[in-house]
């Protein structure tokens, strides 16, 4: 997609350039300003981008700011938030606002062009696939979803908004409220539904026995491992994974988890080589993960790196 237009949003006119320069080399039709009322002047004349890149703090117009405005426009673009590492809460606040992605400074120059392209990418096929989308979505209900309440609609409607985003989503609420059924809407809504959606209970199997069925195992890696299986992750490939009761993992797992997470590859139990992964995740549990967080039985970091989306089933 070297015809994509991008627009570059910095204060600072050095990294304005540095940015720019990096694009322009790769093909992009770049174009950058200094503050947000520019973007928002250019949108509203009718210029179109495939991708923004918005710094977090600038002094006319903060990026959160920004990021709001954008979105009430509603061209469907996707934003990357940029900035420094004291700010990365900020940038997480911003990808619950909608942000596609976010990128911290210092950073090389091929993890910008990474970002850039997978959110290209992204819009490419999003505006391939709008026009089915919308008609699946008049035709598709939430089925199995039956309460009418003005709690569960207010869910409903989050579903919809954010079933499009790659965002990893955390469903809480008590038991038997319908978490897995949420799961299945939102994965239903999405561009990966043509994929799998595989669900496990975290808390029905040993920390072993979980961390074979997540990221498989090579034959011979254990007692009884007589052929190699493949993984959740893998299996889920292009689809969702469903992740219920993810309050009840222990430590141990939480770290590998959390590595999977951040890298988006899982190795194989009895295996020494990382595997990429391509699915999207969706938790779910009954705990209040904050209090759990609180006393130190949740790691923060992994809780953080969930906690992206949250929807909260009514009792």
């Amino acid at each position: 997609m070297t015809n994509a237009r991008i627009l570059v949003c910095e204060d600072e006119e050095l990294m304005r350039g540095i940015i720019t320069k990096i694009l322009r080399a790769e093909g992009y039709e770049v174009e950058s300003c200094g503050d947000g009322e520019e973007v928002l002047t250019r949108l509203g004349a009718g210029e179109r981008y495939d991708v923004i890149l918005s710094d977090i703090r600038m002094e006319r117009m903060d990026g959160l700011t920004l990021l709001d405005r954008i979105r009430e426009i509603g061209r469907g673009q996707n934003v990357i938030m940029v900035t420094a590492l004291s700010s990365v809460d900020t940038a997480v606040e911003a990808m619950r606002r909608g942000a596609y992605d976010y990128l911290t400074k210092p950073f090389i120059n091929e993890e910008l062009k990474l970002r850039v392209r997978k959110a290209l990418e992204e819009s490419r096929q999003a505006r391939e696939n709008a026009e089915l989308r919308g008609e699946l979505s008049r035709r598709r209900g939430f089925e199995g979803l039956v309460g009418q309440s003005e709690a569960m609609n207010e869910v409903y409607t989050l579903v919809d908004r954010i079933a499009q985003a790659p965002s990893i989503v955390l469903i809480t609420g008590e038991n038997g409220t319908g978490k897995e059924l949420i799961a299945r809407a939102i994965h239903a809504r999405s561009d990966r539904s043509s994929g799998r959606f595989l669900a496990v209970n975290c808390a029905a199997l040993s920390e072993n026995l979980l961390e074979s069925e997540l990221f498989g195992h090579k034959k011979g890696a254990f007692t009884g491992a007589v052929v190699e299986k493949m993984g959740l992750f893998k299996r889920a490939e292009g689809g969702t994974i469903f992740l219920d009761e993810i309050g009840d993992i222990t430590p141990a797992m939480q770290v590998k988890l959390l590595r999977a997470l951040q890298e988006h590859e899982i190795t194989p139990v009895g295996g020494t080589d990382p595997i990429k992964f391509d699915a999207r995740i969706v938790a779910a549990t009954n705990k209040d993960l904050e209090a759990e967080v609180a006393a130190s039985r949740f790691r923060e970091d992994l809780f953080y790196r969930l906690n992206v989306v949250t929807i909260h089933l009514p009792p």
